[in-house]
This record gives structure tokens, C-alpha cells and sequence, in this order.
């Protein structure tokens, strides 16, 4: 555990303050760049800021490792988790299933160069994100920022509300910035509220490019935001967190909510005697009603689709079509790029809405491994972490990556990673944390359950 982790739980000493501040340069621009959410937004700032972030931190490593010497405290010598390397060489996979794609389907080189420097702001910062976790970054900055976020969120959130019923339009205006290139406008547009063309509900978006992209980024500050130690910040964060997933209307980060903290629980506590004998009983009358538990979830899978019907429909069709287009025409290493589909699928990209489609889709069973083989590695590694009171950030980070799982089956990943990167650094300081040499230096209980 590092020197700022230690000193934070050192024994005879005062709890936190209120005020947390940064204390070197990575923190800083992390602070900054989180703390600056909405004023980012509202220049159209936000995506560019999150797409070279990643870069600029590699940078700092990059004078930190080269300053290193012989004369260098061995606690100070950058030694980069082997989960970490994993994530490297697979989202350097990915760039070399890009360049096989490419040449397969002879797209050319101005679109080769227009993908890499996708990739560059996509699916390589799923790795120097986790890999700033070596800079000198306390956990405590980021938390602090996020409930910050929150707490912004509750004050911005009542007048976003109401501007549908002044006969505002609901796109304010699109910044300038779009001109220096992105996905699309969505990523560059001040969006006051929406209208949801398959239910002709309000939903809001706020400072992310579509709805569900708020939810999967509310789930991120829900979890960091439990870690907080401030009682007046963690119900702002938690609160702003809650809010962002109820007002983007969608189904999946409002199921999150729940089952998340119940997966981060249930999965890291299997070793202990009492989940187990509950685990026992939960099957054996689950055996007694089998049948009223079945059909039980079968009607709220019903329901859960019927909710937005369109939708899942879309959803369902891109996923087949990008599957079997993948099984039949391009197996290895993919089509390269995402296709624009038909009347079928609404003219959605075939390869979007689905991370693993996706990647079958664009770089083939290639692709599919260099995120697959990673996100295994973090799930084993954080998973026992998380059961072992040694490792302080365990637990966060074992959710943090729950939850991108779980977004893997309605978003892209890379797509969305300039706008959770947050959660992305704590899962490379969790991956990062060395263990602590006493049981009594451990993370004091929030509001994750806690097993018996």
C-alpha cells in the first residue's frame, strides 16, 4: 500500500477533513478535469478532454519512470501489475486486429489513419487509464470529485426539468469544437432534455452523447461515491448519482443500481461460512418453487423488454446480424469498421449497441480476446482482492469492473470511455495496491453491504 494510503489510516490520527485538496500534478489535472464536468459540457469540451487525458497522463509516467535510478526507494519504483500488461497487449491486439481489417477489405490508408486515431481515443485508453493507477493518485481525490459531480447535478437538475415547458428548443447549440472531429455532433451538442422516440417520453442526457451512456456513467459515481468518508459528500454523491440513472430513463442503469452492490457482495464473499449456508438455502427452495421462480423471471424478462419494445428490437437485430455477418464473412479479424445498417435496424451501425457484437463484427474473434482475455484476469484478480481485508480498494475496483461487464451488453465500451474514465483509474489503483502488512490498516465500511 502506498505511502499517502498508509498515512490516511494511521493509527492516533484525526479523521479526513472535510477538505481534500490535491497534492501533485497528476491529481490536479485528474481533479480538474472531473470537477470541470459541466462547465467542459457546456463548450463541448468534454470528449476532447477525455480522449487525450489518458495520453497526458502516460506522459507523467513516462518522466516518472525515466527519472528513476539506482538511487530510487524501492517503494518508489514503478512496477506495473501484471493484469495491467494484460490489458496492454490487448488493446494493442486491437489495433493490430484495426490494421488486418482494414487491409482485408482494402478500405485504405486515410481510413486506416481516421480508425487509429479512433482507437487512440477508444478502445487504447481502456489500458492507460487503469495505468495511471501507478502515478501518485490517492483514491480520495477521485471520490471526493465524483460526489462534487453530484452534488452539481442536484443543483443543475431542477431547472434541466422544467425547460421542456418553457418551449426551449431541446438542442441549445452545437460547439464549435465539433469541428476538431468526434463519433458525431451528439458528442459536442448542449442537449437540454429529449424526447424518447419510441415512447414519446422525456428523458435527459445532460453531458453524455445519448441517455443510456448517463446511466452507465451514474452506476460509476453511485459505486465511488459509496467510498466516500464525508457524511455531507457521500449523500450528495449518492444522490446525484441516482438522480443521473432516473432521469436518463434507462432500464438497465436503474437495474444496476441494485444489482451491483448485490453481485460485489455475493461474489467476494463465497469463502465465508454464512453466504455459503445462505447460498444452500437459497437453492434449496429455489428447487421447492422452481417453477413460480421461472415463470417469476420470465414475466419480468417480458416486461423489462415490453418496456421499450423498439428498442430491444433494434438491439436484438443488430446483435444477430452482427454475429452471423461475422460467423460467415469475416471470422479472423473482422470487417474493420461498423457498417450502417438497414430500414430493419432503423439505419443503426451494424456492430454498435453491443460491445461483444461489436467486436465480432469489426475485429473478429481477435478483437473479441484482447478484451475478453483482460477483463477475465481483472474479474479473478479483483474478486479475491475484494475477500481479502489486506487490499483497501478491492472491493471498489472489483465493481468498477462488474459494471463494465454488465454495460458491455447494451454500449460500446471504447465509445464511452472518455466519460467514465474515473472508474477506469480506480481499477488500476485497486490493480496497483500493494497489500497491507497489518489487518487493523483496512478501508473504513461505507455503504456497501457487508458480508456476515
Amino acid at each position: 500500500m502506498s505511502d499517502s494510503l498508509q498515512s490516511a489510516h494511521a493509527p492516533n490520527e484525526k479523521r479526513p477533513s472535510d477538505k481534500i485538496c490535491p497534492e501533485n500534478i497528476p491529481e490536479h489535472i485528474v481533479w480538474l478535469a472531473i470537477t470541470w464536468t459541466y462547465p467542459l459540457w457546456l463548450i463541448g469540451g468534454l470528449y476532447i478532454v477525455g480522449s487525450i487525458l489518458g495520453w497526458v497522463l502516460l506522459a507523467l509516467l513516462l518522466v516518472k519512470i525515466l527519472a528513476q535510478d539506482a538511487s530510487t526507494p524501492k517503494t518508489d519504483r514503478i512496477s506495473i501489475s501484471w493484469v495491467i500488461w494484460f490489458w496492454i497487449i490487448g488493446m494493442v491486439t486491437m489495433e493490430v486486429a484495426l490494421l488486418a481489417g482494414h487491409l482485408d477489405y482494402n478500405l485504405g490508408v486515410d481510413m486506416i489513419v481516421k480508425s487509429s486515431i479512433g482507437w487512440a481515443k477508444g478502445w487504447a485508453a481502456l489500458a492507460l487509464y487503469p495505468l495511471a493507477g501507478n502515478l501518485r493518485i490517492r483514491p480520495e481525490i477521485i471520490i471526493r470529485a465524483v460526489c462534487i459531480i453530484g452534488f452539481q447535478t442536484l443543483l443543475i437538475t431542477p431547472l434541466l426539468l422544467i425547460t421542456p415547458y418553457l418551449h426551449l428548443p431541446e438542442i441549445l447549440y452545437v460547439s464549435p469544437l465539433k469541428a476538431i472531429g468526434g463519433p458525431g455532433p451528439e458528442f459536442f451538442d448542449v442537449r437540454l432534455f429529449e424526447i424518447d422516440p419510441t415512447t414519446d417520453q422525456l428523458r435527459w442526457r445532460l453531458f453524455t452523447p445519448w441517455a443510456p451512456a448517463l446511466g452507465f456513467v451514474g452506476n460509476i459515481y453511485f459505486m465511488l461515491s459509496l467510498q466516500e468518508k464525508d457524511k455531507k459528500w457521500k449523500v450528495f454523491g449518492l444522490a446525484g448519482a441516482i438522480l443521473l440513472c432516473l432521469i436518463c430513463k434507462s432500464r438497465l442503469a436503474q437495474l444496476s443500481l441494485f444489482l451491483i452492490p448485490l453481485i460485489t457482495m455475493l461474489l467476494t464473499s463465497l469463502g465465508r461460512p454464512m453466504v455459503l449456508i445462505g447460498l444452500g438455502v437459497i437453492s434449496y427452495l429455489s428447487g421447492l418453487f422452481a417453477p413460480s421462480v421461472i415463470a417469476f423471471l420470465d414475466n419480468f424478462w417480458e416486461s423489462f423488454k415490453s418496456a421499450r419494445a423498439d428498442s430491444t428490437r433494434v438491439r436484438m437485430a443488430l446483435k444477430r446480424i452482427a454475429i452471423y455477418r461475422w460467423e460467415t464473412e469475416a471470422p479472423m479479424w473482422g470487417h474493420g469498421v461498423v457498417e450502417r445498417g438497414s430500414h430493419v435496424v432503423e439505419w443503426m451501425p451494424i456492430g454498435s449497441h453491443h460491445t461483444w457484437a461489436g467486436l465480432l463484427f469489426v475485429k473478429g474473434i481477435v478483437g473479441f480476446l484482447a478484451l475478453a482475455v483482460p477483463m477475465l484476469a481483472t474479474v479473478v484478480t479483483l474478486m479475491w482482492r475484494a475477500s481479502n481485508p489486506r487490499y483497501r480498494l478491492g472491493s471498489v475496483g472489483f465493481s468498477m469492473i462488474v459494471i463494465l461487464f454488465l454495460y458491455t451488453f447494451g454500449e460500446n465500451l471504447e465509445i464511452l470511455v472518455y466519460l467514465y474514465w474515473p472508474g477506469m483509474i480506480i481499477l488500476g489503483l485497486a490493480l496497483q495496491e500493494k497489500q497491507s502488512p497489518r489487518l487493523d490498516v483496512m478501508v473504513e465500511p461505507g455503504l456497501l453491504p457487508q458480508p456476515p
